[in-house]
């Protein structure tokens, strides 16, 4: 089990970096209503209904409802006032109240959820209102565009009025500190960036949250990207440099550093290790210094990079090959049958280049020079025992998985030469391995690839098949899965627990900002 290791300072600065929320109040735009529509996205789409006043003018009785729009993604606390109408109050009111980011959750009974994920994260609370007239002041936080309130029971006298429903969105994004894009750039970039930039600042709160919705709580894998598109949007550094603090401060007793952190009731690490996903401490350590110039913070926090890599390198065989057994875990991408064997062995080559190039900035030449000699000999060994020249592709694993993924991270990682590399991304779009991508995640790998290719035109147009796509099936916020050819699809057993903020997804920023400008 993870527990503190000393050098306690490292959370008391991760305390000293608590952000500042920045909060608004949001109001309904119009009352909807759900309309079951197979050609919509996920079976369901909204339709106007009424004006927010009309739904506040009417008196509601037993088993009678109403949907709002907030006409936006929004992450916050919900109030509203109700009060009895007619005759006066003879029985307790009881209300259903459920929340959804996107309409599959209003039209789908959250009863006949059957998802290996807990019930529990989906959004609906009962509450029994005692005396009216009330001000509800909802204690959790939500993340939303949708509310429906169900009267369940009034009782045969009194029926129940509605007034002022608002909610106070928080986030510690500053729009404010986000430079406009320049003019003249295709309006469908421009709106793939906006929404990427609503995705990040829905994610952003006391840390980098993976979603508002579900889980709530920081991810190193999700941390890597939320950064990179930070550091050219909010550029809240602080924020970064908190998590930071927080994996570091947190590592397991022999100094490994967890996948994911709770904040709540204090900082404490989970107990699942991923072996990419510890690595990418270290490349976010570099990004982040590469980003800020930050060296003391970069010094301090050094040790536990080099841990990972520590680590990672007693993870390799006497070939110079990542082990593959059924006890380790690897994140890579969701995809049942990928082997992770392959984007290990060259998410391992990724981490230490950057490790080597922040060794430097320290002065760590002797490190410097064990890491070169590391790199070589594993990607020698990618080369000889990984490469397959007949197929022209990596293969993973004692079955020779085939798989989008070891493709993308052995061109991330430069393993083959540049020409080699752009042939490579070629071939992927001419004779596709049967494992493909699964989620945004593993699609950004796929566009960073394709844009350090130099193959510009063929990234936008994959950018536009997929986050496009997701604009054109009504995102509001990036998503954390989608599948163009199965919109329905989740790694959790239904469409319905699939988080549709979800920090993974919101790099179309990132790339516009990097690459385009």
């Amino acid at each position: 089990m993870p527990m503190l290791v000393p050098g306690g300072s490292l959370l008391e600065r991760a305390q000293d970096l608590l952000p500042k929320l920045y909060e608004s109040t949001i109001y309904p735009r119009e009352a909807v209503q759900v309309i079951a529509d197979e050609t919509a996205f996920q079976g369901w789409r909204m339709q106007p209904q009424s004006a927010v006043e009309d739904v506040l003018d009417r008196t509601y009785n037993s088993n009678e409802s109403f949907i709002l729009d907030f006409g936006d993604h929004h992450v916050g606390y919900v109030s509203f006032s109700v009060r009895a109408a007619g005759s006066p109050q003879d029985a307790p009111l009881r209300l259903k109240l459920v929340f959804g980011e996107m309409p599959c959750e209003m039209g789908e009974e959250f009863d006949s959820y059957n998802g290996w994920l807990s019930r529990s994260w989906l959004q609906d609370e009962v509450i029994i209102i005692d005396v009216l007239p009330q001000r509800i002041e909802l204690p959790r936080r939500y993340t939303f565009r949708y509310m429906k309130v169900i009267v369940l029971s009034t009782s045969q006298k009194y029926k129940v009025q509605f007034a002022d429903i608002q909610a106070r969105a928080v986030t510690s994004g500053n729009l404010a500190e986000v430079k406009p894009l320049p003019a003249g750039l295709p309006a469908d970039i421009a709106e793939m960036d906006r929404i990427g930039i609503r995705t990040l600042q829905n994610c952003m709160h006391t840390v980098f949250e993976d979603g508002p919705k579900r889980d709530r709580r920081l991810w190193l894998g999700d941390l890597r990207l939320q950064a990179l598109a930070n550091y050219y949007t909010f550029n809240n550094h602080d924020l970064v440099k908190r998590c930071l603090y927080l994996f570091a401060g947190l590592r397991a007793d022999q100094g490994q550093i967890s996948a994911c952190i709770f904040e709540q009731p204090e900082p404490h690490a989970d107990d699942t290790f991923l072996f990419d996903y510890s690595l990418f401490f270290a490349s976010t350590l570099y990004d982040y210094y590469n980003a800020t110039k930050d060296k003391a913070t970069a010094e301090l926090l050094w040790p536990a990079a080099k841990d990972q890599i520590r680590f990672a390198l007693e993870r390799v065989d006497d070939r110079g090959i990542v082990r593959d057994d059924p006890q380790w875990w690897c994140f890579v991408d969701w995809h049942p049958e990928l082997n992770k064997q392959a984007p290990a062995q060259a998410v391992l080559i990724y981490c230490l280049k950057r490790a080597r190039l922040l060794a430097q900035e320290l002065s760590e030449l002797e490190l410097s020079s064990m890491l070169s000699m590391e790199i070589d000999r594993l990607t020698q060994a990618a080369l000889e025992y990984l490469w397959d020249e007949n197929l022209g592709y990596f293969i993973s694993g004692e079955d020779r998985n085939l798989s989008w993924a070891s493709q993308i991270w052995m061109v991330l990682a430069e393993v083959p030469d540049k020409e080699d590399r752009a042939e490579l991304l070629d071939r992927l779009f001419i004779d596709p391995p049967t494992v493909a991508p699964m989620t945004p995640y593993m699609v950004h790998h796929l566009i960073e690839a394709l844009f350090e290719a130099g193959k510009k035109e063929k990234a936008l147009d994959e950018m536009r098949k997929y986050w496009g796509e997701m604009i054109k099936d009504g995102a509001d916020t990036f998503w954390e899965v989608y599948n163009p050819d199965d919109k329905k699809m989740s790694p959790y057993g239904s469409n319905l627990i699939n988080s549709y903020c979800h920090a993974w997804s919101c790099t179309p920023t990132y790339f516009i900002r990097k690459y385009l400008i």
